[in-house]
């Protein structure tokens, strides 16, 4: 009888490019020299890169969860179907995660009370806690990246709206924090892309800096450079926005960055996605990819807290992510990914639901959102984190 090793090599590489990124570990364990297959070559590449399919990750009801958007036919053929396949990740079973930053085919996840942060590799089935310097505090906001030497480091940050701030970060291969000083960069939103290792943030003047109105408060982009371990020079928007709109950044490739502007004006919603054509710490030049008048498509405006997108540069679409309170128990968030492209093409589909958790403190009566997606064109990685 032939055994799992005794199978011919171009065979267990077929094999093995069409299992789950998150199952790859229960595979290692039934055959040693597949372990060691994987361990050195990276084989999930070939799978999160094949054609018509969004691999990727997302939360879902305080678990991490794997996704996977297949697109079949074209979308000027009637056969078209969109089939989405979202599977819970058994590694987490046990703990509730709010919000998971992705850098490098690594997953950085953040505890539902922020106490605990877990460094994870989906492809090797690596995991490593990380310590905090004296304690994580639940308005804390993180960032991963890495130096150029591939270092990597994750960056914490507490900014509050009164100007305060502390920022520290921790060095992954010697596992020690180090508090950075003198770092006033302006007022950084949660949600971050890491691009070629530096993470972009979208970001305004604070209170502090400027007497006027919240409407007259400048945007822009700001790159934190894990070499420098400091912020660059602010990167300009290619739309100026008045403090309404609906603004989030989504990585392509991890090369390029996208940003998604929906504007409300005169019951219009349109909808504007722009993707760079050159970006680095200090300097950004911005193409527009698509533009959609979203009311006779959805008839509102996307939550600024909830949503998050990626796009399809082939088919010309971007797919985003929301969640919107149930009516009238407000005790459900609805997630549902909408995907939209020219000339009117728009399918939607309810993808889950969340119990609504009610934010603490100042806001009691404010949902607590988390944008559902988390990273995508997912690519793995042979990086060891232990």
């Amino acid at each position: 009888m032939t055994s799992m090793s005794d199978l011919p090599p171009d065979l267990v590489v077929e094999i093995l490019t069409r299992i789950p990124i998150t199952s790859l570990r229960a595979v290692r364990s039934t055959c040693k020299s597949w372990n060691a297959l994987t361990k050195k070559c990276n084989l999930g590449k070939a799978a999160a890169t094949r054609q018509q399919q969004f691999v990727g990750f997302m939360t879902m009801s305080s678990k991490v969860c794997s996704v996977k958007l297949d697109f079949q036919g074209t979308r000027k053929d009637e056969s078209e179907f969109v089939d989405l396949s979202i599977n819970q990740v058994a590694l987490f079973n046990q703990v509730e995660i709010s919000k998971v930053i992705h850098c490098d085919g690594l997953l950085l996840c953040v505890t539902n009370d922020n106490s605990r942060l877990v460094l994870w590799n989906p492809y090797l089935g690596q995991t490593r806690w990380i310590e905090p310097r004296r304690y994580f505090y639940r308005p804390d906001h993180y960032a991963l990246g890495y130096d150029t030497n591939r270092n990597h480091k994750i960056l914490r940050f507490f900014d509050d709206f009164r100007g305060g701030n502390e920022f520290e970060i921790y060095h992954v291969r010697s596992s020690s924090w180090r508090v950075l000083d003198h770092i006033t960069p302006g007022k950084l939103h949660h949600r971050s892309v890491t691009l070629k290792g530096n993470t972009y943030f979208f970001a305004r003047e604070k209170m502090i800096e400027v007497l006027v109105n919240v409407s007259e408060l400048k945007h822009f982009l700001l790159c934190f450079d894990f070499t420098r371990e400091s912020f660059g020079q602010r990167l300009h928007l290619p739309f100026h926005i008045h403090g309404k709109e609906t603004v989030t950044l989504s990585g392509v490739r991890e090369e390029q960055l996208a940003v998604l502007c929906q504007k409300e004006s005169f019951d219009m919603y349109k909808l504007e996605i722009w993707v760079t054509d050159k970006i680095d710490p200090n300097a950004v030049s911005w193409s527009k990819f698509l533009m959609v008048e979203m009311r006779p498509l959805t008839g509102f405006q996307f939550n600024q807290e909830a949503v998050s997108f990626a796009i399809d540069e082939e088919k010309k679409v971007v797919l985003v992510f929301d969640q919107e309170v149930y009516n009238p128990t407000k005790t459900i968030l609805i997630q549902t990914v909408y995907i939209i492209g020219e000339d009117g093409y728009f399918k939607s589909m309810k993808i889950g639901e969340n119990p609504n958790v009610w934010m603490p403190g100042e806001f009691p009566n404010r949902p607590k959102f988390s944008p559902p997606l988390v990273s995508s064109s997912y690519l793995p990685s042979l990086v060891q984190i232990n």
